[in-house]
């Protein structure tokens, strides 16, 4: 398995960093993992940039010093405090009409094992009027992580974000930015690994969340 550490620099360099992954995990049928802290920013759906709210929550997260970006893998908008950490993991497909199910599943209950590790007991479960809301997010005292998934004909990736500290930062910025898209969003909603008692540092979240994704695999370890 390909193991890509390090953030690229930028969003965009990031975003160009991930896509190549999966790109090459198509093409190649190896898997890869990728878990890392990106730069701050508010990640909007694809639906959203036809909202007639959009330039409003554009205006409104740049106005709080978060750029901001498009995004092709999940649905509402999502913030990145600097401490939020990312992961995406590209896995091949042989028919892109099967296996989703069981690709969420297999991540959600990988990222239960790994916030149980950091401390953080979690359930699969939505808090109602919270940000980006799916049926595969992790809850303790609220919603701590998302997942998402984005399928091509031939590999899928498997992405979401956990909110590791500043859940203030996080529920400040989405706060705005939903109200200009008029969709429900409640900030008690947001929980953070660092308020259910485990660590408020993205190291070590990063490292455990990228062994429980390896598993037993033999990784390759690329620098970005």
């Amino acid at each position: 398995m390909r193991v890509i550490r390090g953030p690229a620099g930028s969003v965009d360099a990031d975003r160009r960093r991930t896509g190549t992954m999966l790109s090459r995990t198509a093409e190649t049928g190896e898997p890869a993992v990728r878990v890392w802290t990106p730069p701050r920013h508010v990640a909007f759906g694809r639906r959203e940039a036809a909202d007639p709210g959009y330039d409003r929550a554009v205006a409104a997260a740049r106005d709080r010093g978060f750029p901001t970006v498009e995004r092709r893998v999940g649905g509402r908008a999502v913030a990145h405090t600097g401490s939020t950490v990312a992961f995406a993991h590209a896995v091949p497909v042989t028919n892109a009409r099967s296996g989703l199910t069981a690709r969420y599943e297999a991540t959600t209950a990988r990222l239960r094992r790994a916030l149980a590790a950091l401390g953080v007991g979690t359930t699969v479960a939505e808090p109602p009027d919270s940000f980006c809301p799916g049926s595969h997010s992790l809850r303790c005292n609220g919603k701590v992580a998302g997942v998402a998934q984005r399928v091509r004909r031939d590999a899928a990736l498997i992405a979401g974000c956990i909110i590791v500290a500043d859940r203030e930062a996080f529920a400040g910025v989405l706060a705005p930015v939903y109200e200009a898209l008029e969709q429900p969003f409640d900030p008690e909603t947001v929980g953070s690994v660092a308020a259910a008692g485990g660590p408020a540092e993205t190291p070590p979240v990063e490292t455990v969340v990228e062994g429980v994704l390896v598993g037993d695999a033999e990784p390759t370890v690329v620098e970005v």
